[in-house]
């Protein structure tokens, strides 16, 4: 498993914790601190045990209002930098 702490951007959070398995593939665990409590858990909830492949493309881009992103899109961008991070330490 490879672990990651993202410090977002232009969102509510403060930070996004990523686990992914060992080849980068699975997200094992994400975990929002701030935000929309009921949505971050739910968003965790929903992309546990999922590919980060179809998580990205299905999530990345999404927009919050005039922000240009959200966190689900953020999530996104700390899921694939430790995804590069896990493959390359394979």
């Amino acid at each position: 498993m490879y672990a990651l702490d993202f410090t977002p951007s232009r969102v509510c959070p403060r930070n996004i914790h990523v686990e992914v398995s060992d080849d980068g593939s699975t997200i094992e665990k994400v975990e929002f601190s701030g935000g929309c409590n009921g949505n971050t858990k739910a968003v965790a909830k929903l992309v546990a045990g999922k590919q980060v492949d179809d998580i990205v493309e299905l999530l990345a881009g999404n927009q919050c209002g005039i922000r240009g992103t959200s966190c689900a899109d953020q999530m996104t961008i700390a899921l694939r930098q430790a995804q590069e991070a896990a493959r390359s330490v394979a």
